[in-house]
């Protein structure tokens, strides 16, 4: 891991007393005042990474829609242009590993700006071209999909090194995971008004756009160029070597696959009640819920870093949220309920990613993050598959978050603290 700039650690006050209030591990004395999103944000150069990466993963966020319709309006069954979706969803998982790797050998701005302009390339092609031609769409969604820049990866690498201490670091790991929300609410959302506007083809060309200059604008900040990883020892696992990192990714899986699940069934949901609206509004309220539930988890967070036994804990009161959406209820109830377990959905990421930056070697962080990527990705695919056939009941989702909380339970030991200053 990166260590803390030293100019951005407050300095203790002249003349302490005796007492001395500052012991050696640099813990404040007082009572403890989780830095908030704001506070984050305020720090050198955190605003303009955060904002970069968002920016730059709005492809993920717009593409799947953005297919689905351009597929549409070339004449292709909706089989087709769900399989081009999900194949734009299934190649970042193959990529991001790997990008990560390179990020943690060569330094963050090479594959961030190699992936950017491969996407780009390939999204622009996809916009002129179109879906006509099934067998080039595919390969553009390929590239598109597998060249996604490590920007999730790289900005959690970047965040010790860019904020005074553990407590930082770990508001922003939970401001990051808010922030995708925004993506998969914005992007699709974006996508179908730019769709209806213009066309299809604008919207994926926006995208490529965003791709581009997001990329460009996170790969040109100082920190990203100079940072670099840890020292390291050749292991051609990498960051797979630690066993407790299989399970927590087995477990990222199903976490990944609660949600997949959960757009199935807001169709589903729909459909039994006469309400097509409710096939967006029940992931886009989960998806807020997700954006409160992280602020809350902030805000209430103790002072510690957050223990496995904390991420079983959660993962089991995530899994009951679910309780309530097997009940026959009316519409309006649905999108209450969903605020349940959609509350819990960031924390739950938040302590799975901190967890996952803790077991990681030294020297593969922005790898690691690629793996969490790639496990919440194929989830997401799993779930997806799996609702359709079984009738997209929350019995799926529910299942899949049991699961989750069944594999926290094998013992997963950190190895150090997630950040240090």
């Amino acid at each position: 891991m990166a260590h803390a700039q030293v100019h951005d650690i407050p300095r203790p006050t002249q003349a302490p007393r005796p007492p001395a209030p500052h012991p050696p591990d640099d813990k404040p004395a007082g009572p403890h005042t989780p830095p908030s999103f704001r506070t984050v944000v305020r720090h050198r150069y955190c605003g303009r990474l955060l904002f970069a990466s968002v920016i730059g993963r709005l492809a993920l966020g717009m593409m799947p829609v953005a297919l689905i319709l351009a597929a549409k309006a070339d004449g292709h069954s909706l089989a087709t242009a769900s399989l081009l979706a999900a194949l734009y969803g299934l190649s970042p998982a193959l990529g991001l590993p790997l990008l990560g790797r390179l990020a943690d050998h060569r330094g963050l701005t090479p594959p961030i700006c190699l992936g950017a302009a491969v996407v780009a390339t390939a999204l622009g092609i996809l916009a002129l071209a179109g879906t006509t031609h099934i067998p080039l769409a595919a390969a553009c969604v390929l590239l598109a999909g597998a060249a996604c820049p490590p920007l999730e990866g790289g900005l959690r690498s970047l965040w010790p090194t860019v904020l005074p201490d553990d407590t930082h670091v770990r508001a922003a790991y939970t401001l990051d995971s808010s922030a995708q929300q925004i993506v998969y609410v914005t992007g699709p959302a974006l996508t179908i008004a730019l769709a209806s506007w213009l066309s299809p083809a604008a919207a994926i060309a926006l995208a490529a756009a965003a791709t581009l200059a997001g990329s460009l604008a996170f790969a040109t900040v100082r920190p990203t160029r100079t940072w670099r990883a840890a020292p390291r020892t050749p292991d051609p696992l990498g960051a797979l070597r630690p066993p407790a990192m299989r399970p927590l990714l087995a477990a990222l899986v199903f976490l990944g696959a609660t949600v997949g699940a959960l757009d199935v069934a807001g169709i589903a949901a729909a459909e039994t009640h006469d309400a097509p609206w409710l096939a967006g509004a029940l992931p886009a309220v989960f998806s807020t819920a997700g954006v409160i539930g992280g602020a809350l988890f902030l805000r209430f967070q103790p002072a510690n870093a957050p223990r496995p036994r904390h991420l079983a804990q959660l993962a089991a009161l995530y899994a009951l949220c679910w309780l309530p959406l097997l009940a026959p209820l009316p519409a309006p109830l649905l999108l209450v309920a969903a605020l349940l377990p959609g509350a819990l959905f960031v924390p739950v990421l938040t302590v799975a990613s901190i967890t996952l930056t803790t077991l990681a070697p030294p020297g593969t962080s922005t790898e690691a993050v690629g793996w969490l990527s790639s496990a919440m990705r194929l989830g997401l695919a799993a779930g997806t598959a799996l609702a359709g056939p079984l009738g997209g009941e929350f019995t799926v989702p529910l299942v899949a978050a049991a699961l989750c909380t069944l594999t926290l339970a094998t013992r997963i030991t950190p190895r150090r603290a997630p950040a240090t200053t």
